[in-house]
């Protein structure tokens, strides 16, 4: 399979990591906007046979084509934060490629009743051109990372093997890594981050339909394993909601982050400056967005690995009726140790546990495992050969039976 991975961040600089250890990868080329960035990515793989890097800028849709088709790229993995989806998806489209992300288009809150209705749903502009991609018999699988994705693949297995009624299919995030030196250092993505937690946060309910709450809303205390702990959790956006009643049978969907009050009160001072605003203001004479200077500010996450200690936690809690019919509470989880991480990989555990897991679609896709056409979440396919093939990667994932609720 010969790849382009656009973005050499912390996420793309992962994914050439775990890629240098996969065959089946005839070739990757990791293009980026900072041509040097896409050069250190591909000089920790030590492999100029298989690996290459080049120049592009992913909000041009038509340098994103024509570098598709001059590779003659069989698959393109979007690495870049969710601004850049529609170009590199369109892109995709229009050559026919197989597309991958680990984050899904954007969303606009509804103009007048934002903490109550839907606007424009993450994912919407994907899935408005689904017949197309149909059409063509192409294929995009959108949501592809650890949460969006490795959550989904676990839900999946819950709906085939674990019950026979979901009453609830609830995502929660926790982690207990610190980052040493820093008063607020996020480990992931701060543009991204500010979209999914000042954004209303999404909930499925078979009678309602998707519906929005205020951030932060319905706190509840989650109690993580591997030493992680209770954290409290709240209600943040994230496509798992979104994608999951498309193919999965539950009566509710739900997605929590472990974030933290003083996390959060960061994240509302912001809002309340307008500095999570992506709109350009006139900055004695230069045009810059506010989001992005914060971005600036702040220290690369994929640079925090050294600093980082403590696990981080991906799961997916199921409630309903098991296969015998009696009431079933289960979590499905990876944690991710930050110092085996940086050790095994050269990369901080949250963006290895993203990175993870397109590459092993990629597998499955390779090998006809997977296949399909449309726009299709993780979900959408048969979650066994995917789990069964995480262990491979170095990243097991455990299955806790607890006390229904």
């Amino acid at each position: 399979m010969r790849l382009v991975v656009v973005g050499a961040g912390g996420v793309g600089g992962a994914v050439v990591a775990i890629a240098t250890r996969r065959p089946f990868l005839t070739s990757v080329l990791v293009a980026d906007f900072d041509l040097d960035r896409a050069r250190r990515a591909v000089a920790r793989a030590g492999d100029d046979d298989r690996f290459s890097a080049t120049r592009v800028d992913a909000a041009d849709e038509t340098a994103l084509a024509d570098l598709l088709r001059s590779t003659r790229a069989d698959a393109v993995l979007n690495a870049c934060d969710p601004r850049f989806v529609m170009p590199i998806f369109r892109a995709a489209l229009a050559t026919g490629t197989t597309y991958l992300d680990m984050a899904m288009s954007l969303s606009r809150p509804h103009p007048s009743e934002p903490h109550a209705l839907p606007g424009v749903k993450l994912g919407d502009e994907q899935f408005a051109m689904a017949e197309e991609w149909e059409r063509r018999d192409g294929l995009a699988v959108v949501g592809i990372g650890v949460e969006p994705g490795l959550s989904d693949i676990f839900a999946r297995y819950a709906a085939d093997h674990l019950f026979t009624e979901i009453d609830e299919i609830g995502v929660r995030d926790g982690a207990n890594l610190v980052v040493d030196g820093h008063a607020f250092a996020p480990t992931f993505s701060i543009w991204t981050t500010i979209e999914e937690c000042l954004n209303p946060p999404v909930v499925y309910e078979r009678d309602r339909g998707w519906f929005t709450t205020a951030p932060f809303s319905d706190p509840e205390v989650f109690d993580f394993p591997e030493g992680i702990g209770s954290v409290e959790c709240v209600n943040v956006e994230h496509e798992e909601v979104l994608l999951m009643p498309r193919w999965l049978d539950a009566n509710r969907v739900t997605f929590k982050y472990g974030l933290g009050s003083e996390f959060i009160e960061v994240l509302r001072t912001l809002h309340l400056l307008g500095l999570d605003s992506t709109e350009p203001v006139d900055v004695h004479g230069s045009r810059v967005a506010p989001r992005d200077v914060v971005a600036a500010c702040l220290p690369d996450p994929a640079t925090l690995g050294d600093q980082m200690h403590g696990r981080t936690c991906a799961g997916t809690w199921v409630r309903g009726s098991g296969s015998d019919g009696a009431a079933r509470e289960v979590y499905l989880y990876q944690v991710a140790d930050n110092e085996e991480c940086m050790r095994t990989w050269g990369a901080q555990a949250v963006v290895w546990q993203t990175a993870v897991n397109p590459v092993v679609a990629l597998e499955l896709l390779a090998t006809g495992v997977w296949k399909g056409a449309g726009v299709m979440g993780p979900e959408a396919f048969d979650a066994t050969p995917f789990l069964e093939l995480l262990p491979d990667y170095g990243a097991p994932w455990h299955l806790e039976e607890r006390q229904p609720s």
